[in-house]
């Protein structure tokens, strides 16, 4: 002969048994609120790309035009988006997601991509040098990895002539100097030579 089964209880949710239900559901709604808002930063973060490439071009906008009116409407713009980016990060910083600053440590493939490398006479090999890509965190975890251009040993590259806009009236100014070296790889006029020659007899 068997024993009867158990009898199984078919009264009323403990207070226990409620608030257990209560924590799983809590916490499931928590993470769904994590989840959504992990996807609403990450996606704000090309915005913040497009705003830093377009300061940068903005700048760039009054030295390739002469006119006083497009410096004016340019230096207008480089502010103006300067004070989009200016809100945007401190936006991103409510959320607690935070640039990283990279540049003069040792790099970490932990928590950087490098994606160049460029030589240095005096920094040591493997220190960032600059970022391609700004890095963010969000609290202590990495959000967005920093894309690093790190320092191997070398003479540093030779910097490239650039054209400067005048403080007053927008003028255009002369191409900086060239370097001796930069010079002595210039492709040399055909009556350079004749000249010197001609001047010797």
């Amino acid at each position: 002969m068997t024993d009867p089964a158990p009898a199984v209880a078919t009264g009323p949710p403990s207070e226990l048994d409620k608030l257990r239900r209560r924590v799983e559901a809590l916490s499931r709604k928590r993470d769904e609120a994590e989840a959504r808002l992990r996807d609403l930063l990450t996606a704000l973060l090309p915005l913040d790309d497009v705003l830093a490439d377009t300061s940068r071009r903005s700048g760039a906008l009054h030295e390739a035009r002469s006119p006083r009116e497009a410096v004016s409407a340019a230096i207008a713009l480089s502010e103006q988006v300067d004070a989009a980016h200016r809100m945007l990060r401190s936006e991103l910083a409510q959320h607690d997601v935070v640039p990283v600053d990279v540049v003069g440590r040792g790099v970490d493939p932990a928590e950087m991509r490098v994606v160049s490398t460029e030589p240095h006479p005096t920094w040591p090999e493997g220190t960032v040098l600059r970022e391609k890509l700004t890095g963010f965190r969000l609290g202590g975890a990495v959000l967005r990895a920093p894309r690093v251009v790190i320092a191997v040993p070398g003479p540093a590259p030779e910097p490239e002539p650039s054209v400067t806009i005048a403080a007053s009236g927008g003028k255009r100014t002369q191409l900086q100097r060239t370097t001796r070296s930069q010079r002595l790889r210039l492709p040399r006029k055909p009556s350079a030579g004749r000249g010197r020659r001609s001047r010797r007899t």
